[in-house]
């Protein structure tokens, strides 16, 4: 999945004020921000797996392992790349972060300041 570089889309919790703020200091980023509750997530595998690609990391890494669901469907258990994205897909609200993404980056928002991760040069507006 792949957003314009003056876009940022962000899947995030709007119950949580954490992930509120991730919003707010997107919003300072780039003029433009879309954003989707957990449960308004890509519904297709193709769609994480490019997500996770984007992110490099392991579907297991994003996921909020205190959540009651993790606890009692997924703790201990073994499960194939497969069954990850589908873990994801069927449980967004299991997310422990919210997940940004700026042209080809994304970032796994664990702090509101990680979203600076998406900031580059190449990203920056020069006013003269």
């Amino acid at each position: 999945m792949k957003t314009h570089q003056r876009e940022i889309l962000i899947y995030y919790n709007p119950e949580s004020s954490n992930d509120k703020k991730t919003v707010a200091h997107a919003q300072g980023l780039a003029a433009h921000v879309r954003t989707f509750a957990f449960d308004k997530a890509p519904s297709n595998g193709t769609s994480w797996k490019q997500i996770v690609h984007s992110l490099d990391m392991h579907p297991k890494e994003l996921l909020n392992k205190a959540h009651p669901y993790y606890q009692e469907h997924i703790r201990g258990r073994e499960f194939n790349d497969e069954d990850w994205l589908n873990i994801l897909k069927f449980n967004p609200g299991i997310l422990k972060a919210p997940i940004a993404m700026r042209g080809k980056k994304a970032v796994l928002c664990q702090s509101a300041t990680d979203i600076y991760k998406l900031h580059d040069a190449s990203t920056a507006v020069a006013f003269f």
